[in-house]
């Protein structure tokens, strides 16, 4: 039999905080929400290796690989980006504000042209 007597409901630890510290929690989950690995982000939007690797028509293993790098292509992040229902945004991050760059935007359709 387990001893469950320091054992504690996580919210009701964090009831006992006061609302700064209860804000703060609040704040770092929805950051780690809001910034993950592509293998977590795969994961979270409930897609197998497989199903990406259909979706991009390449193979399983690709799109292991794609997980694991650290440094890849605009055009390669944005299309499993897409394939997953979502939009690829690059965003610089200044003290005075955001600024979307959207020279990315048409690098398929110049891909397509040069191919061409």
């Amino acid at each position: 039999m387990a001893n469950n007597l320091n054992t504690k409901n996580f919210n009701q630890l964090v009831d006992k905080m006061s609302p700064a510290s209860q804000k703060a929690i609040a704040e770092k989950a929805l950051t780690m929400m809001a910034e993950m690995p592509l293998a977590e982000l795969r994961q979270a939007r409930k897609y197998s290796q497989v199903q990406i690797a259909e979706l991009l028509k390449i193979q399983q293993p690709a799109v292991a690989k794609m997980e694991q790098r650290t440094d890849m292509y605009i055009s390669s992040m944005r299309r499993f980006v897409e394939a997953m229902g979502g939009q690829l945004e690059i965003r610089a991050h200044f003290a005075d504000g955001d600024v979307v760059i959207n020279q990315f935007e048409d690098l398929d359709k110049e891909i397509m042209n040069v191919s061409s």
